[in-house]
């Protein structure tokens, strides 16, 4: 179980941004004093994988906003990655305008180090959401066949960010700026009776 504990580190080789191969990506200095989302995808070159990649992608501006550093990894080398990147999306690749780090896990290290690795092979769709003070507070693992909801990703860090901020506490069916919860009984007895209709989310 990693709930609660400090991320561990780990060092490795990744594909940058600007499509370069780093040949020390060492976690910890990376993301510094921010969150950060750390997913494992199971293979480049495959189905859902570059759906999800790509809807990141395409959010990453709004991970930013959040304070959140994306990190990507998988068992692939950096040149299957880099390779993925230089095909066009309309083929199955993901294309050269990534913006977050591609991390390579030849050696399964990494997933072993997370507790995700599949039939001593590749990672399973894990998600692990991970506060600036490097604790993670979030973990989800998908079969392979179901892709992650990225909207749910945002919400679980907006989440993360308001506990950190002033320790509200965010019920069942939270949305942001919604009602939260103080952790004293007068605080959920408010909310009870002003909120019900959320814990059946009715809109």
């Amino acid at each position: 179980m990693l709930i609660k504990k400090k991320a561990p580190n780990f060092k490795s080789k990744s594909i940058t941004p600007n499509n370069k191969i780093l040949k020390v990506f060492n976690f910890k200095k990376i993301i510094k004093k921010k969150n950060c989302l750390l997913f494992f995808w199971p293979l480049d070159f495959s189905f859902i994988c570059p759906t999800e990649i790509l809807s990141l992608n395409f959010r990453y501006e709004e991970f930013k906003k959040r304070n959140t550093i994306i990190i990507g990894v998988s068992t692939d080398s950096i040149y299957t990655h880099l390779a993925w990147k230089n095909t066009p999306i309309e083929k199955g690749g993901i294309g050269n305008n990534i913006k977050f780090h591609l991390v390579s896990d030849l050696d399964k290290k990494i997933q072993k180090l997370y507790k995700v690795e599949y039939k001593k092979s590749y990672a399973l769709r894990a998600t692990f959401l991970i506060d600036n003070k490097r604790i993670i507070k979030h973990i989800s693992i998908n079969d392979l066949h179901i892709g992650r909801n990225i909207n749910e990703i945002l919400r679980l860090i907006d989440a993360i960010n308001l506990y950190s901020l002033n320790k509200e506490l965010c019920p069942a069916q939270w949305e942001t700026n919604k009602s939260t919860i103080k952790p004293n009984k007068k605080s959920i007895s408010n909310y009870l009776k002003n909120n019900i209709k959320e814990l059946y989310n009715n809109k």
